[in-house]
Order: structure tokens, then C-alpha cells, then sequence
């Protein structure tokens, strides 16, 4: 039998410490509701305090008045907003740097992984700094137009293709940017844009002064908490496919915006060893068999 199970999950009492869930939406009037009615639901099952933190990041559809009428009807929840479309890096440091409780994690709006065992993860964090998600299981990708692209791909053994996202542009651009990373920074993890559970109390620190405007915020904390002598657990955290909505990730400015920081930062943490070290930093991988399907 498993070790981390929806049973044993089940079994545990409602968290008893503070937890802040946190996200970012643009344009995403179709999915909002549905995203904060599902994440309260979720966690007034299984954490006695918590509250939940939205940011809209300037948005022109219905998802500002769909986010008003929802803050008076939920009171743990609380949205802030900016003024203009700054993007994920500003708006996932805003919604981090506003959160209260002991512990925070974040979830897209689009519901992209399954943390359906929540209970567990957050368990975890009594024994570890860190608990980062993975993508484990193969995810159906619609290849449509690029379908030869992607067979030719697989000849050559790229089998996390078909376990970053699910259309083969986002993939292609989940596997470089994964790729480019682990090659440039060390840093030993086996997902970078996952969803990862932290103290606020070493996480807030952190995003005070994080230095990126992208999509590398998120392994630029994990590199910086790694660096800073924070234990990392491993744990499988698979992706699940867009329902609705339009994915802003692969737009040619984001992706752009994320390269130019990879490189950036490479340049001033690795070369020119501009970066708070301390001792300590380590990745343990939970196995996969101790984890039910």
C-alpha cells in the first residue's frame, strides 16, 4: 500500500497552523469563480486558518467585477490589484509579499496541477523548509499542426515532452526553459514551474528582493532558498490541462522576458558569485511508490 494516500490524507486532522493560498489572474473571467469557489472548498477541508490571495494583474474582461462581488461574499478572501498588465513575476511577488499566514503556497487559475492531496503536503512541511511539486505522469498533449515536430522530437528521446504541458508550443517552452536552467544554475530539482509550499518566514524574505519581472520568479526563489540552506522535498505534482480561457505563458514577450533573466542572472549568481550563500541546501526525492497513483 502507499504511504501518502487520499486515505491517509483523510486520516490526518485539519491543519492547525495558518496557510495563505495565492494567485494572479489576467483576462480569466471564465475560470475565476470557479478557481476560488474550488480552492476554498479544498482548504476549509483541510486547514483550520486560512485565507486566500488573488491578484488581478489589470485586467479589461469581467474578471475585476467577478472578483468584487466574490470578496463580499467570502471573507477569506482578498484581492488586490494592479493598475496595469505587469505580468507574472511582479504579480506573483505582490501576492506573496501580501500574504499573513505561517505557510503559503500558490495554484494558477486555470487549476494546472493536482493538489488534491494537500493535507499531505502540507504534513511535510513539519519535517521539510520546502515541498516542491513534479510532474510525474505523461500529460495528453494536442499536437494539432505540430504533430511531426513532436515525433521527431520523441526519436531523439524527449520524453518530457509529453510531461510539461498540453499543446507542444507550451512543452517546447516548458522543456528549454527546464533545460536551461539545470544546465546553468546546478540546481538539482526536477521541476522548476510547479506548484511549492514554503514558510512565509523564509519565502517573504526572499521576495523582497527578488531581481525577476518573469515567469523565473518561481526558480529563483527555489535557487535562492536552496542557496540559503533550505531542505527541498520532492513530491509528485502532476499538471492538468487548460478547460477554458487562453494560456498567457507562451506569449513571445513572456518567454522573452524569462530567457533574458535566465541568462541574467546566471551571469551575476553563478559567474560573478553575487548571491547570499549559507551552508546546508539539500533535495531529497520522496519516491514515487510511496505515493498513490
Amino acid at each position: 500500500m502507499p504511504l501518502y494516500s487520499r486515505a491517509y490524507a483523510d486520516s490526518l486532522p485539519k491543519f492547525d497552523r495558518g496557510v495563505s493560498l495565492v494567485s494572479w489572474a489576467y483576462n480569466e473571467e471564465e475560470l475565476i469563480e470557479g478557481f476560488l469557489r474550488r480552492a476554498d472548498a479544498l482548504l476549509s477541508s483541510c486547514v483550520e486558518d486560512y485565507e486566500i490571495i488573488v491578484v488581478d494583474d489589470g485586467s479589461s474582461d469581467r474578471t475585476p467585477g467577478i472578483l468584487t462581488r466574490l470578496s463580499a461574499e467570502m471573507p477569506r478572501l482578498r484581492v488586490l490589484t494592479n493598475d496595469t498588465n505587469r505580468n507574472v513575476g511582479y504579480s506573483s511577488r505582490r501576492a506573496i509579499a501580501a500574504a499573513s499566514k505561517e505557510y503559503l503556497f500558490w495554484q494558477t487559475v486555470d487549476w494546472a496541477y493536482d493538489i488534491s492531496l494537500l493535507r499531505v503536503y502540507l504534513e511535510l512541511l513539519k519535517r521539510y523548509d520546502v515541498v516542491a511539486g513534479v510532474r510525474r505522469a505523461p500529460v495528453n498533449v494536442n499536437l494539432g499542426l505540430f504533430k511531426p515536430l513532436a515525433l521527431f522530437l520523441k526519436l531523439f528521446g524527449v520524453k518530457h515532452l509529453t510531461r510539461r504541458s498540453d499543446t507542444v508550443p507550451k512543452a517546447l517552452v516548458s522543456v528549454i526553459n527546464y533545460t536551461l536552467i539545470r544546465l546553468l544554475f546546478g540546481l538539482k530539482l526536477s521541476d522548476y514551474q510547479n506548484v511549492v509550499f514554503y514558510p512565509s518566514r523564509l519565502v517573504q524574505p526572499i521576495i523582497e528582493s527578488a531581481e525577476s519581472d518573469s515567469s523565473f520568479t518561481n526558480p529563483e526563489l527555489l535557487y535562492k532558498a536552496c542557496m540559503r540552506g533550505a531542505s527541498i522535498a520532492e513530491v509528485p505534482i502532476n499538471f492538468i490541462a487548460r478547460q477554458a480561457g487562453k494560456a498567457k505563458g507562451t506569449r513571445l514577450k513572456a518567454i522573452m522576458a524569462s530567457v533574458r533573466d535566465v541568462f541574467k542572472f546566471w551571469w551575476k549568481w553563478r559567474v560573478l558569485g553575487r548571491i547570499d550563500k549559507r551552508p546546508g541546501g539539500r533535495i531529497t526525492r520522496l519516491r514515487l511508490e510511496e505515493w498513490e497513483a
